[in-house]
């Protein structure tokens, strides 16, 4: 950024710090949204436009740029996110006078359906441990895992930050710690705690090293397992089971949501349970629901 314009990278390090201590937003999120501003506020200062005095006809000529050079659509919505707040933040802060992001809205994104298991894949698949090795090392911790991710709907980062405090099996939840530290209470249904319970029992203990700490899922050194060790586990399995079907970790937390709904569940509980801030990130699943409904319909019904 050129010199005179110090004073604003000023300001936009400490909207970051904001974003970090206030909001917990991660690094990776911190960086992204330091790319764009800085790209915007370049922008703005070639055009002799400060900051402060910026109006929404800036922003929407800035946008139609992004468009032009090619950018996606989600990296589009990033921008403006990232924009919008640095506006609000300007404008709480006193440092200008007015918001012209306010009303500029997000373009609109395509919408994929996740990858889901019918429930008779999901049972093949949390079998798939024990024809993989039936008395191996790892078939506990594996089949605890697998039935894990599916009782909780939990993400992978999740699944491999729970440590054995979080769990209350007696009392049947797990105390979660989701996006930007947010905990949530979840359900584990008595298969998983039987496995989760077998596998902290009879594996784990022989399986903890100096890097064990209280990590509950442990990899061959004794050391947390990573998101790739995660996603191998559950590509190896998928295919042990013929699961031809794009498949990861994040395939079960689908899975569970889309089931529950299938099974009468209330959009709101499902949302809870997810931990989503808004009930639009949890509402995807009702049109996985709605297929399957039609699906229903064309097979069962008569005239289908």
């Amino acid at each position: 950024m050129p010199e005179r314009e110090e004073p604003w990278r000023d300001a936009l390090e400490t909207f970051l710090n904001y974003l970090t201590l206030e909001r917990n937003f991660s690094g990776n999120t911190r960086a992204s949204y330091l790319n764009d501003l800085e790209r915007y506020l370049a922008w703005l200062h070639e055009g002799g436009v400060k900051p402060e005095k910026a109006v929404p006809g800036d922003i929407r000529k800035f946008i139609a740029e992004l468009h032009e050079i090619g950018l996606e659509a989600s990296s589009v919505a990033r921008n403006i996110s990232a924009i919008r707040s640095f506006h609000k933040f300007l404008l709480t802060e006193r440092l200008a006078e007015m918001n012209p992001a306010e009303n500029i809205h997000q373009p609109k994104l395509a919408r994929y359906l996740p990858s889901v298991l019918t429930v008779e894949e999901m049972v093949t698949l949390l079998d798939a441990p024990l024809k993989r090795h039936p008395t191996g090392t790892f078939m506990l911790r594996d089949k605890a895992m697998l039935e894990f991710l599916y009782a909780t709907g939990v993400r992978v980062s999740e699944l491999l930050g729970l440590s054995r405090l979080n769990l209350h099996m007696d009392d049947g939840f797990v105390r979660v710690f989701g996006k930007g530290s947010k905990e949530r209470l979840v359900p584990v249904g008595q298969t998983a705690i039987s496995w989760m319970k077998r596998y902290l029992d009879e594996l784990r203990p022989g399986m903890t090293s100096a890097a064990s700490c209280d990590t509950i899922f442990l990899n061959s050194r004794g050391g947390k397992l990573s998101r790739m060790a995660a996603w191998n586990i559950v590509r190896e399995h998928a295919i042990i089971a013929g699961i031809e079907k794009p498949i990861s970790p994040h395939t079960f937390r689908h899975s569970f949501a889309t089931h529950l709904l299938e099974g009468g569940a209330d959009l709101r509980v499902v949302q809870e349970m997810l931990g989503h801030s808004s009930i639009i990130a949890t509402q995807i699943y009702t049109h996985i629901d709605r297929s399957f409904i039609k699906e229903v319909h064309k097979t069962f019904h008569p005239r289908g």
